[in-house]
């Protein structure tokens, strides 16, 4: 544990301290935040405020690869590197153009569902990850090769997705994945997935400084599809895919609450929620203060983390 914690504290210290450089460098380069138009009048206030400032969690990367530089340890940095290149490729669309669209989302899902595929074939080829998905005690499903990956490529890319969706509010996603990164870190026999998982909380809480409400800088698609990708992989590395649902409760809700909305729209010409993702519904709707939303789907974040714990811990 004291090894793995070291790290973690390093790991807060240099982004917490370099996070002020940074964010003056974002803005000199002039990459920032342009804001959709229908989106509430307190967001259009943040327009002009630094994007891509999930690169600082980079700093996670090179401590974990400094401290253990093993076969998996540059598995999980170069899955974060993957992902974090494809939301770079979209924060700096968005940023250099001032467009609020970025890079198309066929191009995005082009690349994702190409990186996920390389790395689960890498996992099971190289890592000796089965192809067996977990249920209850010794009863589990081994599916055939290909399904398998059809199934997990799926659930990688839309997982991803879903965490992707959840960075709309100042410190949400932040908030929301370090009770996640927690859950690895508790259940994994792996001393690189808890030396990656602690570092990265340690990031996350350096991070957390400069970005919880009022923020003085956003992650971006930089930070958000990278914390997507490594969360992914990590249920898939350590085999708790039936968790998922719950375990990624507040993800699944942000995206589900988007689907719901176009289908009902579409169909019925009707709004379900008053906007999505459904963080924005509480404030618009309720008149929740960003900082309430945050602290509330933080507080369901680690109920979910728990309960997904006793599951593994008593039933899986």
């Amino acid at each position: 544990m004291r090894d793995q914690l070291i790290p973690a504290i390093i790991a807060f210290v240099l982004v917490a301290a370099l996070s002020p450089l940074f964010i003056a460098l974002l803005r000199k380069l002039k990459l920032l935040q342009p804001i959709r138009k229908e989106l509430p009048s307190n967001h259009q206030i943040k327009k002009g405020t630094p994007l891509m400032f999930g690169i600082i969690l980079f700093i996670g990367i090179i401590v974990s690869l400094f401290f253990s530089p093993t076969p998996l340890m540059f598995f999980l940095a170069i899955t974060y590197i993957l992902f974090s290149f494809i939301g770079f490729l979209d924060d700096f669309w968005k940023a250099s153009r001032q467009d609020p669209g970025g890079v198309s989302s066929r191009t995005k899902l082009i690349f994702q569902f190409l990186f996920t595929g390389t790395l689960l074939y890498y996992l099971m080829n190289e890592q000796g990850i089965d192809t067996t998905i977990g249920i209850y005690q010794d009863l589990s499903i081994d599916l055939p090769m290909a399904l398998y990956l059809i199934v997990i490529t799926l659930f990688v890319v839309g997982s991803a997705n879903a965490i992707n969706f959840t960075d709309g509010l100042d410190g949400l996603l932040g908030v929301v994945a370090i009770p996640t990164y927690f859950f690895f870190f508790m259940i994994s026999d792996s001393s690189e997935v808890q030396l990656f998982c602690l570092v990265m909380i340690g990031c996350l809480l350096g991070f957390l400084i400069y970005n919880i409400f009022p923020a003085r800088a956003f992650m971006g698609d930089t930070g958000s599809l990278a914390i997507g990708g490594s969360l992914s992989f990590l249920a898939v590395i350590e085999k708790v895919e039936i968790l998922i649902p719950l375990l990624f409760f507040i993800y699944f809700a942000e995206q589900l609450s988007v689907i719901l909305q176009v289908a009902s729209f579409k169909s019925r010409g009707k709004r379900i929620f008053r906007m999505t993702p459904i963080h924005y519904h509480y404030g618009l709707k309720y008149g929740w203060g960003e900082t309430t939303i945050v602290t509330a789907f933080g507080f369901v974040s680690w109920i979910c983390t728990f309960i997904c714990f006793a599951y593994w811990k008593f039933i899986l």
